[in-house]
């Protein structure tokens, strides 16, 4: 009797146990993996659409104050009392960003530092966001800009933004897909 509940104590797994149990493991791995990436995709849109709307915000608010867009107007030219003088020429992508993260002025010239003429901005505090599907777009060589008045369409796959200072269309510049089916640069 001692021999047989000894024998029952030091009784392991079957191979076809631990079979078992790594083919359940696996087909549970197969089922929750793919929602994670679903996951990581619907949360990169919605920051590329919280992104979109807070430039887009902020480009109306430069243009309610100035008379039109941002990046329409050379940024340079001003006499900074303090600070800086930017230098971006009209319908540059410089102009773009140094109007709206720089102080500026009722002509549109920015400044680093404000006060005195220099009393409006920064629109976008923290710099131009990057785009978040492929982490592009907060360098001024990452900002395509145009001043056609055309409706924007994509130049490529890359990411970044496309920008048109006629119009204040911004979009992403990308001619990929979201998980909805439209493309990035539609939105």
């Amino acid at each position: 009797m001692r021999n047989t509940a000894l024998h029952v104590l030091r009784r392991g797994f079957t191979l076809v146990e631990l079979l078992i149990v790594v083919i359940i493991l696996a087909v549970l791995a197969a089922i929750v993996i793919p929602q994670f990436n679903s996951a990581t995709s619907d949360t990169q849109e919605a920051a590329l659409d919280a992104n979109l709307a807070a430039m887009r915000n902020a480009i109306e608010l430069y243009k309610a104050q100035h008379g039109s867009y941002p990046g329409d107007k050379a940024s340079s030219g001003g006499t900074c009392a303090a600070g800086n003088a930017a230098t971006g020429a009209a319908d540059s992508a410089q102009a773009f960003v140094d109007q709206l993260t720089l102080y500026t002025n009722a002509a549109g010239q920015a400044c680093t530092q404000g006060g005195g003429a220099f009393k409006y901005g920064p629109y976008v505090r923290r710099g131009i966001p990057d785009d978040p599907i492929n982490q592009r777009g907060s360098e001024v060589t990452e900002i395509r800009v145009t001043s056609t008045g055309a409706p924007l369409t994509a130049s490529g796959s890359a990411g970044g933004w496309a920008y048109d200072t006629t119009s204040g269309q911004f979009v992403m510049d990308s001619n990929a897909t979201a998980t909805d089916g439209r493309a990035y640069s539609l939105r």
